[in-house]
């Protein structure tokens, strides 16, 4: 096996722990940025779903603004969303760059996106069930809980499964603030220097990374439609 792979991967096999070190930063990103961007877009997603038209708790100036906000930012290219937010990164983090440089622009650069997946998951929910349970004399909170988020828990595995394959592909560009992970490790020590195998060893770990990541979200969206 070890012959097998010297002979297909020689550059990475000559410092594996570089290989294995950038995998691991990826890793870092993906959970850090992922848990932060799952709680953040989650409350902007159900503040869009509650307050907009015919919603619950209906309220168009919130509505739109906040609309306006994350349309906003979801316009903005990563790279160029990555330098803006350098100073608040550097208020929140303490640094700009490696991977705590990072957290804030990928946070940033999905949440936006999940609120949007987290709006159309609920939005999906029957509206008969919202009705129902506003009959019952269930208060807003309960009508979250117990409607919107338990009806549309196989949307949301969906729509997050969609998010985090999202987030993998932006940690590529975290190079650009010395971050590393694979996409910086396959331009840097591979692209720039010609060495391929390099280049195909970070293609085939990320390809393992989001599959993995896919066929969670696949299993919890199966178990979870009823």
């Amino acid at each position: 096996m070890h012959e097998w792979l010297n002979s297909w991967f020689p550059y990475v096999m000559k410092k594996p722990e570089q290989f294995l070190q950038s995998i691991q930063e990826t890793l870092i990103m993906t959970l850090w940025a992922g848990s932060l961007m799952f709680v953040f877009g989650l409350v902007l997603g159900i503040i869009l779903t509650i307050t907009r038209e015919k919603g619950i708790l209906e309220n168009r100036v919130v509505y739109q603004v906040l609309d306006k906000v994350i349309n906003l930012f979801r316009s903005i290219p990563f790279v160029i969303l990555i330098a803006v937010l350098m100073n608040l990164t550097k208020w929140v983090m303490g640094t700009r760059i490696g991977v705590k440089g990072v957290i804030v622009p990928l946070v940033f650069g999905s949440a936006p996106f999940f609120a949007r997946q987290v709006e159309s998951a609920l939005c999906g929910v029957d509206g008969g069930l919202v009705e129902a349970a506003k009959a019952m004399g269930v208060g807003p909170v309960g009508i979250i809980f117990r409607v919107y988020l338990r009806e549309g828990t196989a949307a949301l595995a969906r729509g997050t499964t969609i998010t985090v394959i999202s987030l993998i592909g932006l940690t590529a560009m975290s190079g650009y603030v010395g971050a590393g992970g694979l996409g910086d490790y396959a331009i840097t020590y591979g692209y720039n220097y010609n060495r391929m195998d390099i280049v195909w060893a970070s293609v085939i770990a990320i390809v393992i990374i989001v599959t993995v990541v896919q066929a969670i979200g696949a299993l919890i969206a199966r178990r979870s439609t009823h």
